[in-house]
């Protein structure tokens, strides 16, 4: 507890004291508890919170109470308020936490349960959902479809008082502004919570029924395991995240001019698609080729990637292999998909000059010809250590002046109209890589003091055309391989489009 800021903790005691007030009345004298469904739902939450802190099982069953919460609803559709509360608590109190404080987080989950139950268990007894639950024996059946009534606007109090103390302590604990700590949390549980409480409408009624309390288990059971297997999914799609973030860290760590560029390239490739109308499957992982576009650079010689001054034709040709290698290195990773094609062949060009395999026009993948204009737009408003960014309308009107040659027009304009509905945050379009290097200090090389100079390096974002091409810009005269004056990065100035001179 000592860890947790003191405005977690005092909120935290209050939860805890709003929760004993709520519970208190179930243990007075003559408060006609049916101390015995009490005990048996108490026991069941607890065992189903258990296993997780099993270390043989712990890994492998779900680690939140989302779980269990028909179980929870059940006992509010059951219990009057008070006795529903204490059904939370000690299963609570024993689950599973991944992150310290673990006493703090417990005690808070706890109280926050018995808090929502009971909520709950009110919403459904003020609109006399305890009659409609029917009873053992033919002449007392549910009262469907009223039945629903009761369940559902408990389980949408349920939803409401949840997410509320979530967003609360998200404010508290983590200092978070209250309209970001809630933003987004009720629409995502509230569909879940609706399907919990009919599940635990479904447990309620067979409770009751002549069948008895066992019965309960055949509603608990699908539910547990169905949310089993989708814990399991999300464990393997965040397994799927690690693995991108790790090559890309990997990425940025070789490649340090251009650290967050895969990330905007990733988002501005989704912008992109949402344009477009790709199907919601198909976004994520679009995302991760514009993301990992750039992986082929970890075989790309450091020198090479950092040099300071013009490519030799050699080099040259080692960097333009970084799509072929990308794609070697993605080749096993079989969630990738279509994002493979798309780090290949990032760098054709529509008018078949590009590399490595000089595709044109459709020939060229989809999701490549995507993320090749996010690559080149966030090239160009990125602030670089050897330049600063564009504005964005400056950057969409060269795309649209190299579109139909360079980039697919198509994809240039779903961009101009992305970017026209929802903007692009300045914040995320300047990269924070270091734009200095230190010189050794006497005595530690050759140096001659703690001097800091800046380092101009060639554009890093992609090789310029590839040499003895006949293309505008790289170096050579297009009418007949005469060289020609270069700027200090090896292009010609003026013979370049600025798309290729920021890439």
């Amino acid at each position: 507890m000592r860890a947790t800021p003191l405005a977690a903790r005092a909120h935290i005691l209050t939860a805890v004291v709003c929760a004993t007030l709520c519970a208190l009345p179930a243990l007075r004298p003559g408060a006609g508890i049916a101390w015995t469904t009490v005990g048996l739902l108490t026991a069941l939450y607890l065992a189903c919170e258990l296993p997780g802190r099993c270390r043989l099982l712990g890994s492998s069953v779900p680690i939140s109470a989302g779980s269990f919460f028909p179980l929870l609803l059940a006992a509010a559709f059951l219990l009057p308020p008070a006795a529903a509360a204490l059904v939370a608590i000690p299963g609570s109190l024993v689950g599973r936490v991944e992150h310290a404080p673990a006493t703090a987080r417990r005690i808070w989950r706890a109280a926050q349960l018995a808090l929502t139950v009971w909520a709950a268990s009110c919403v459904h007894g003020l609109l006399g959902g305890g009659a409609t639950l029917g009873g053992p024996g033919p002449e007392r059946l549910p009262d469907f479809p009223y039945a629903l009534l009761p369940a559902c606007a408990a389980a949408l109090a349920f939803s409401l008082v949840l997410t509320a103390l979530d967003g609360s302590i998200l404010a508290t604990a983590e200092r978070l502004p209250l309209r970001h700590a809630w933003s987004g949390l009720l629409p995502r549980s509230l569909g879940p919570h609706l399907v919990h409480g009919l599940a635990g409408l479904m447990m309620a009624v067979l409770w009751r029924s002549s069948y008895g309390p066992v019965s309960a288990l055949f509603v608990l059971l699908p539910m547990y395991i169905s949310c089993w297997i989708f814990s399991q999914y999300h464990r393997e799609h965040a397994a799927h995240r690690a693995t991108i973030r790790a090559l890309v860290q990997a990425v940025d760590i070789k490649d340090t001019y251009t650290r967050g560029h895969s990330e905007r390239v990733g988002r501005a490739s989704v912008l992109i698609a949402r344009e477009l109308g790709m199907a919601e499957d198909r976004l994520e992982v679009l995302r991760f080729a514009g993301i990992l576009h750039d992986v082929g650079k970890l075989c790309v010689p450091t020198r090479v990637l950092r040099k300071d001054g013009p490519l030799t034709p050699e080099e040259r040709r080692v960097i333009e292999l970084h799509p072929e290698y990308g794609h070697e290195i993605v080749r096993g990773i079989g969630f990738l998909g279509e994002a493979r094609a798309a780090i290949l062949h990032h760098h054709e060009r529509l008018d078949g000059s590009g590399y490595p395999y000089g595709l044109s026009g459709r020939e060229i993948p989809e999701f490549a010809r995507v993320v090749a204009v996010a690559d080149a737009f966030d090239a160009m408003t990125s602030t670089r250590s050897y330049r600063r960014g564009r504005p964005v309308p400056a950057a969409v009107e060269e795309l649209k002046r190299c579109a139909g040659t360079q980039f697919d027009p198509q994809m240039v304009r779903a961009l101009a109209r992305g970017l026209d509905r929802h903007g692009w945050s300045t914040a995320s379009t300047v990269v924070t890589a270091d734009e200095t290097v230190p010189v050794p200090r006497v005595g530690e090389g050759t140096g001659a003091g703690a001097v800091r100079r800046p380092v101009r390096p060639r554009s890093p974002d992609g090789p310029e055309p590839a040499a003895g091409r006949a293309v505008p810009g790289d170096g050579l005269d297009a009418a007949g391989g005469r060289a020609v004056a270069t700027n200090g990065f090896g292009l010609a100035p003026g013979a370049q489009s600025s798309v290729d001179r920021t890439r």
